[in-house]
């Protein structure tokens, strides 16, 4: 599972797979609406040369996969030995126009003139279960649309000489037993079946006559829009500036967003700084232009399970934002907390997750625990997003921004934090853990709880409210003041957290978690508690801590390759470690850990949720932009040193 390209502008959002051919295409939300059928099928790209026909992915095929380190541009190279052919792609997503574009130089590398086929098929899925949707030639603008309701697709293309696709095909793709119109394509001709409905694909094809040793390119591209007009009108631009001039226009965007945090990345280690600016991009191109920040949009993993990571995660967000903040980007972050702003519960606590669109996402979490009605929620997500609010005023100084999130965000969050606390323990009511599994009073969350409600007092402070001041910041030092039920007295480690049964009093839960130690020494719960940081450092290390990095708890069996390991190593737990070891002056051992780290990235920069415990290989969704935000904080952390 994997998406070695992800290329987005906040509308339009396109992932490519190890072949290099689209799998994911989402619109008009990122993240939301995937319009491919991806739990089946490509797009597909073939070769008719020398009266042979070849798919670019069926096994002949060598492939190469590079990411630009100044934009969100492609490079992938496809090169066929034994019919001495080659495709160079340039592939982009228009940073202006909903636009996915692909700039194919074919290189014939054999001595003899040559008539090269190139066939470019797309299947797209726009209405549920490959119905209703239709595809048509459309003679007047020479193109293809593949439309349902308000969602409709141009494909068309141009070669270098601006001359169009020479045929096309129109048919059923995954209905009544039909394979694919891409089927008629192998014999080198495509029928020009004009019009077809229900589940839909399309191929066009490109005649070439190309000399030895030379090359020839072809322009292609795909255009999303709400209307017929609407996306003629992008056409009618794209053919006028050409395909190049969009490409450029694109990476001199990409360059100046870039030029914000790189003039912060001066000292970085030249090492890390092309995978740190992948990173940024690969952040950015999960943001949605309203603000929605999604986890990751590797739809791969449905073939896996009943879901996919394509939500809002109100944590993930904050932490994708949390190294954008630090480099001095603002519009992101603010659209984010705006976003935040709006789905607050009338309560002031954040739900699991959402889609990019502000509807609540799917959830396993139920509203009963036993016979007791409880809240389905994560009582750190609405905690995390109140602290990164602190961050972003303390290095934008947006006081105005801020004077608008008080009433709206601050001030219902931090009070629904202080409400949501059992009498009886003087700390936060249970609630599903970080990593979404355990209904109980963890130690993360309850880390998360107090440095936010010390963030919120901070802010009444700001705003002369004395009297909401001094009740958030008595709240945090009561849940600071009861910290030791969260350390295990014989081992002086400490507890991944308790419940609180009314009927028989604390149960602890003793499971060794890392996030229970970063959540204490990165929010500073336990920072007067040294000895009990120490041991449970020394746990960690001992026996979450392998080969490959670190696994997040003893036990952990989600995707675990190895039934008698602890868990797989996940990205973002080993980079944890390495900020810690940065907080304690041993840059050596977190300068490994980053190394280690970016030898398991792709070669486009694509980093993982977890590795392989033996090999270190990529598992689960990838890329996860937790990860990256992870590696960008552990740059910026180990700059400071350096």
């Amino acid at each position: 599972m994997a998406r070695p390209i992800i290329l987005g502008n906040g509308a339009l959002t396109v992932g490519l797979d190890e072949s290099g051919l689209v799998h994911d295409f989402y619109f008009p939300y990122v993240g939301l609406d995937n319009l491919t059928n991806q739990r089946s099928m490509h797009h597909r790209i073939g070769v008719w040369i020398d009266q042979t026909f070849s798919w670019v992915d069926d096994g002949t095929w060598d492939t190469h996969i590079e990411l630009d380190s100044d934009a969100l541009v492609s490079h992938i190279t496809m090169i066929h030995h034994e019919l001495s052919i080659e495709l160079q792609m340039k592939d982009f997503v228009d940073s202006d126009m909903n636009l996915f574009g692909r700039i194919i130089t074919i290189v014939n590398n054999s001595d003899d003139k040559r008539e090269v086929r190139l066939f470019m098929h797309q299947v797209f899925e726009i209405s549920r279960d490959g119905r209703a949707d239709t595809a048509l030639y459309v003679p007047d603008g020479n193109y293809i649309l593949d439309y349902k309701g308000r969602t409709c697709l141009l494909i068309s293309g141009l070669d270098k000489g601006g001359q169009p696709y020479d045929q096309f095909a129109i048919g059923n793709h995954g209905i009544e037993g039909k394979a694919g119109t891409f089927v008629d394509a192998e014999d080198g001709e495509l029928s020009g079946s004009t019009v077809e409905h229900g589940g839909v694909d399309s191929v066009l094809r490109f005649m070439q006559v190309i000399e030895p040793h030379d090359t020839t390119e072809i322009n292609y591209w795909v255009i999303a829009g709400d209307s017929q007009q609407a996306v003629e009108h992008l056409n009618r631009a794209v053919i006028a500036q050409g395909l190049q001039g969009r490409l450029s226009s694109t990476e001199h965007f990409w360059q100046k967003w870039l030029s914000v945090g790189i003039n912060q990345l001066h000292i970085t280690d030249k090492n890390y700084l092309e995978l740190t600016k992948k990173s940024l991009m690969l952040i950015k191109a999960h943001i949605d232009k309203r603000g929605g920040i999604i986890a990751g949009i590797d739809s791969s993993i449905y073939n896996y399970g009943r879901d996919y990571y394509s939500y809002v995660w109100p944590r993930d967000g904050a932490y994708a934002i949390w190294p954008l903040i630090r480099l001095g980007y603002t519009e992101e972050p603010k659209k984010f907390f705006e976003f935040c702003r709006d789905i607050t519960n009338p309560a002031g606590y954040l739900m699991h997750k959402y889609q990019p669109d502000r509807a609540i996402g799917s959830t396993w979490h139920p509203l009963m625990h036993g016979k007791e009605k409880e809240l389905a929620i994560q009582e750190d997500e609405t905690a995390i997003v109140l602290f990164m609010l602190g961050e972003y005023f303390d290095i934008s100084q947006d006081a105005d921004f801020i004077k608008e999130m008080f009433p709206a965000f601050i001030e219902p969050a931090a009070n629904f934090l202080c409400s949501f606390i059992d009498v009886e323990t003087g700390l936060p009511h249970a609630s599903y853990d970080l990593w979404e599994q355990k209904f109980s009073t963890s130690t993360y969350t309850v880390a998360t709880v107090y440095q936010a409600l010390l963030t919120a007092a901070d802010f009444a402070d700001y705003f002369k409210k004395a009297s909401k001041a001094q009740h958030w910041r008595d709240t945090a030092n009561m849940l600071y003041e009861n910290r030791k039920a969260f350390v295990n007295p014989d081992t002086n480690i400490l507890r991944k957290g308790f419940y609180f049964n009314p009927d028989s009093g604390l149960e602890f839960d003793e499971c060794l978690d890392v996030s229970s130690f970063y959540g204490s020494f990165m929010f500073g719960y336990f920072h007067k508690d040294p000895p009990i940081l120490s041991a449970t450092i020394e746990a960690v290390e001992t026996v979450l801590t392998g080969e490959n990095g670190v696994a997040r708890y003893d036990g952990d069996d989600y995707f675990r390759v190895y039934q008698n390991s602890v868990g797989n190593p996940w990205v973002i737990c080993t980079l944890w470690l390495a900020q810690f070891y940065i907080r304690v002056h041993k840059p050596d051992q977190a300068h490994e850990i980053l190394h280690a780290i970016s030898k398991t990235a792709l070669n486009t920069g694509v980093l993982s949720e977890q590795l392989d415990p033996q090999t270190g290989r990529q598992i689960s969704v990838s890329p996860l932009v937790w990860s990256h935000a992870e590696y960008i904080n552990t740059i910026l952390d180990i700059s400071k040193i350096n």
